[in-house]
């Protein structure tokens, strides 16, 4: 099922003229992104833009994103493929797809029933047999999988969970996630040390869909912190 030839000039081209020109450099990553097809994972009337540089809609008021932001949230966890992974918030599958390719098992969450369902239907066709798809609120985690090696949160944080951060694993967990005002965030990524504590990066400026949840947003907007 993987890299079907209809598409396979598509992949190769957002590889050469959107991934590699920005610096994704991991070969694995790369042919992680060159292989799976991103068109399974939009909305048919959006088949024909699923490679184009830029995020697009799924419904339900969330997106899919942009092919190069999947692949710097992907590379920046350094996966070797022995490693457990969460991603946060699901969407249309398409993160954990990628990061299936990179890891030995992904844990992925998402809060909106639908789009799970829609999600594992895909992983299915694929034969995508290593990801476990979770409802749920995806900024509490999934402890019962912990700890995780590395953890993608694909949504916008106030400030970055506790029992998210909790969930690395000492020394070693490496998190991506974008932290934030409401419209305009930073990518960072959060190292979880030895003696436990804490260490932030900052990369760039994006803008993702808010992490609803108990330590995320709330409905209304109003920001939880620790």
């Amino acid at each position: 099922m993987f890299d079907p030839e209809q598409t396979r000039a598509a992949r190769q081209d957002m590889v050469a003229g959107q991934l590699v020109p920005r610096g994704i450099r991991d070969p694995r990553v790369l042919r992680a992104m060159a292989a799976i097809p991103r068109e399974r994972f939009v909305p048919d009337a959006l088949a024909a833009d699923a490679y184009r540089d830029g995020p697009l809609p799924l419904g339900c008021g969330q997106t899919i994103s942009q092919p190069y932001m999947v692949a710097v949230m992907a590379e920046e966890l350094q996966l070797t493929g022995t490693e457990t992974v969460l991603e946060v918030g699901a969407g249309s599958g398409y993160g954990a797809a990628i990061l299936s390719c990179l890891a030995r098992r992904v844990i992925a969450v998402e809060r909106i029933p639908e789009l799970l369902d829609q999600a594992i239907g895909r992983w299915n066709a694929l034969g995508l047999d290593n990801i476990t798809g979770i409802l749920g609120d995806g900024t509490l985690g999934a402890p019962e999988y912990a700890p995780f090696d590395g953890i993608s949160v694909t949504a916008a944080a106030p400030g970055v969970p506790r029992s998210l951060f909790e969930q690395l694993r000492v020394a070693t967990g490496r998190m991506t996630i974008p932290v934030g005002e409401r419209f305009l965030q930073h990518l960072c990524l959060v190292r979880r040390k030895a003696d436990g504590a804490m260490a932030m990066e900052t990369r760039f400026g994006c803008v993702f869909v808010p992490l609803v949840g108990r330590e995320g947003w709330a409905e209304p907007p109003a920001a939880s912190g620790w």
